[in-house]
């Protein structure tokens, strides 16, 4: 079931807490209080709109003014304005894993953004990296919903609709706003988050494709109703245009006993993706592997696509199958979750890592992709063993000041283009320009 894409869910925690036939009736069962959460407004047409009714021991509303939060955070929202932006092909290598105390808000940082947070447009791309579990304190993003790739270490999302459990090779989405906690299942963690701050992430339609294909509706889970009765004080941090905020609750903020609507979390198995490919000849464009777009106010110019590159069969014929040499009007964030990326196999792309190649910068297979691709025996064979994936947008992405000064930043990544032989033409020049 996923939220938001038409389909309504109920799940109630304790018999009897959901109202019938209500959604705010003047008694609510066990004097619940009725909160309406909207990831979208109003009055959006009817296919559009997101919300859900949260029935909960608390209101929400009830705490104390937020006040800028202490540490030093290195998280940022668009627009990015503390770096110069660059035309340049980047790289980094995996995000180091903290020596000290870190937990999932502590161990965030941006990377790139575009758009304007304010305005509703674009994104920011964090990666995280923990070596705790939160505790006694939540978070939530006023700036846009997060779209969570764990790369190492499994988590516990604890929010107030439920439960959800992700690892590596799986995907979470968190609306905007939902307070969650996160845990870890199996020691430290890291992985990629892309905040959009535009139109709500969805299915990308499947045209000539038909009704099968791609990321399949059924496979998208929500959470189950779960809550806490817990009197104890809890941090609530919040980001908001960029910084962070806290407050405190007297009590845990996850009571919610019972929902029903289609705006909720929900996780996502990347493994489920049912891959299209081509069977004759020519590497398809990368959109075939889309799992989710955010769609802008230009048709099929998406504010924001979140595109896999899996497991799959290669038949193509008299074909170059890797990813070819391309520039593009779409601007391109990659991250790798395991193995080793097709286009990539001359190292300095791991897991963990990241690259960045914006709006009508060249890129393509390195030297040695290039040269494997083109001597191989045609025959089927299977790429295995990796995930790839890339945050496609159609505003250029900006650099952090910290992205563009952390050591993690390759200096040599433009090397892995070098050393292509020139073409050999004949002889005579043929139609060469005089």
């Amino acid at each position: 079931m996923l939220p938001g894409f038409g389909n309504l869910h109920s799940t109630q925690a304790v018999p009897g807490a959901l109202p019938i036939g209500r959604n705010s009736p003047q008694h609510v069962p066990y004097g619940l209080y009725a909160e309406q959460f909207s990831a979208t407004a109003f009055t959006a047409p009817r296919h559009q709109n997101h919300r859900s009714w949260l029935y909960r021991m608390r209101p929400s509303a009830a705490h104390a003014p937020f006040a800028r939060y202490a540490k030093d955070s290195r998280l940022r929202s668009a627009p990015v304005s503390d770096y110069p932006p660059s035309p340049n092909r980047l790289r980094w290598d995996p995000l180091d894993l903290l020596a000290a105390p870190a937990d999932f808000i502590d161990g965030l940082v941006t990377y790139v953004g575009n758009g304007d947070a304010g305005m509703g447009q674009g994104c920011a791309i964090h990666l995280y990296a923990a070596n705790r579990s939160m505790v006694d304190r939540a978070f939530f993003s006023a700036d846009g919903e997060l779209l969570i790739v764990p790369q190492m270490g499994a988590l516990r999302v604890v929010t107030e609709m439920g439960v959800l459990d992700i690892a590596p090779l799986q995907m979470a989405l968190i609306p905007r706003g939902i307070r969650f906690r996160v845990e870890l299942i199996d020691g430290p963690a890291r992985g990629y988050i892309c905040e959009n701050h535009g139109s709500l992430f969805r299915l990308p339609e499947l045209g000539p494709i038909g009704a099968n294909g791609l990321a399949n509706p059924r496979d998208f889970e929500a959470p189950a109703a779960a809550f806490e009765d817990i009197d104890r004080p809890c941090e609530i941090v919040q980001k908001y245009l960029g910084a962070l905020w806290t407050t405190t609750l007297p009590h845990s903020p996850f009571d919610v006993v019972a929902w029903h609507g289609n705006a909720a979390p929900y996780r996502y198995d990347l493994t489920r993706f049912n891959t299209m490919n081509s069977v004759s000849y020519d590497h398809p464009d990368p959109s075939i592997f889309t799992v989710l777009t955010s769609p802008s106010d230009i048709a099929g110019v998406a504010n924001i696509d979140f595109v896999i590159f899996p497991p799959r069969w290669l038949v193509a014929e008299d074909t170059f199958r890797p990813p070819w040499f391309h520039r593009n009007v779409m601007s391109e964030f990659m991250g790798l979750i395991e193995g080793e990326y097709e286009a990539k196999s001359g190292g300095g792309f791991n897991p963990g890592g990241a690259s960045l190649h914006n709006i009508m910068s060249a890129h393509g297979p390195d030297v040695e992709s290039h040269g494997k691709a083109v001597t191989a025996a045609l025959a089927p064979s299977r790429i295995d063993g990796t995930m790839a994936f890339m945050f496609e947008s159609r505003y250029p992405f900006r650099p952090t000041a910290w992205a563009m000064g952390t050591p993690l930043l390759q200096p040599d990544y433009d090397d892995c283009w070098r050393g292509f032989a020139k073409a050999r033409l004949p002889s005579d020049g043929g139609g060469a320009a005089r």
